[in-house]
């Protein structure tokens, strides 16, 4: 099977394994009360991995909101 090779592909590939675990903070709510939905708002990586504690194994779905360039 052909794979792709780049210089540096080793710590793109092992870049998560540098990044620390986060703790969330819970700013505000929305909806129901004692829900257990939730928006984060930041990095994708640093969100991630601050589900992880707690969440590892049990959540459904992740939605990640891409990011965009300005096109100023």
């Amino acid at each position: 099977m052909p794979t792709l090779n780049w210089i540096g592909k080793d710590k793109v590939i092992n870049h998560h394994q540098d990044i620390p675990f986060r703790v969330l903070d819970y700013l505000y709510t929305h909806g129901e009360e004692n829900s257990d939905n939730m928006i984060i708002h930041g990095d994708n990586l640093d969100a991630l991995k601050s589900l992880l504690p707690k969440y590892e194994g049990r959540i459904k779905c992740i939605y990640i909101d891409p990011p965009y360039k300005s096109a100023c």
